[in-house]
């Protein structure tokens, strides 16, 4: 004998205004599954839209040197050398001449501020660390900004992702194709 409840169920869902509901439900949930996504694909081409040309970059670092040396001071750096680093600041060093804070200890000979030694007056640098630490310069501000203003689409949209000048220098050298490798 069949149960009580299954045989109910049948017969109800058996019936049309039970089906026009659940049709009704079907379709309210497939509308607004689909303008949801056509919001989200706004959104996206939103993101995707360049800023204008002449729009001058906020910069939201302060330009100061400092002194990398102090422990108080900590430093990001360009990390992935193998025998060179970029700190933060601008300073380039031999891997074994950075500070646990991540700086270069700026009281070795060898350590060097702001430095373009690899880099030919084009910006085309041979060298990674080399291209970090003269982009870094101040006095270099106005060619960045014009490198932005120039960047392909695809690339202004990950340099305006940046948080930092730092950021946007990393961000530079390991994308442009003015720097060889």
């Amino acid at each position: 004998m069949v149960p009580c409840r299954a045989v109910l169920w049948r017969r109800l869902l058996r019936k049309r205004w039970v089906l026009g509901v659940v049709f009704g439900l079907s379709l309210v949930y497939f509308i607004t599954s689909t303008f949801k996504q056509e919001e989200r694909m706004v959104r996206d081409r939103n993101l995707l839209q360049v800023q204008e040309h002449e729009q001058p970059i906020m910069w939201k670092v302060k330009f100061s040197s400092g002194n990398s040396s102090q422990l108080s001071n900590q430093c990001r750096n360009s990390v992935q050398g193998k025998l060179l680093i970029t700190d933060e600041l601008g300073y380039i060093c031999e891997r074994k001449d950075l500070l646990v804070n991540g700086c270069c200890n700026v009281n070795v000979p060898s350590t060097k501020l702001y430095s373009c030694d690899s880099c030919l007056p084009n910006g085309c640098c041979s060298i990674y660390e080399y291209c970090v630490s003269c982009c870094l310069q101040p006095s270099k501000q106005h060619l960045l900004e014009r490198f932005l203003n120039r960047a392909a689409i695809a690339f202004q949209n990950l340099f305006m992702a940046v948080e930092d000048h730092f950021e946007l220098c990393l961000a530079k050298c390991r994308t442009s194709s003015q720097v060889r490798h």
